[in-house]
């Protein structure tokens, strides 16, 4: 049964992730977003309450 023969999926695999981990971690790592996010206002807003007509 040639697919239990561990040798050339386990180079295949081995392989593959050496690229994952060389490529694509460090360039999603390095991406930077081009807005920073602003903190909010620790004011609140002052509000009234509605009174109903009835």
């Amino acid at each position: 049964m040639p697919q239990l023969d561990p040798s050339p999926w386990f180079a295949l695999l081995v392989f593959s992730w050496l690229v994952f981990l060389t490529i694509a971690i460090p360039k999603t790592l390095n991406h930077e977003f081009p807005n920073e996010p602003t903190p909010l206002a620790t004011e609140t807003d002052k509000t009234s309450h509605w009174t109903w007509s009835w």
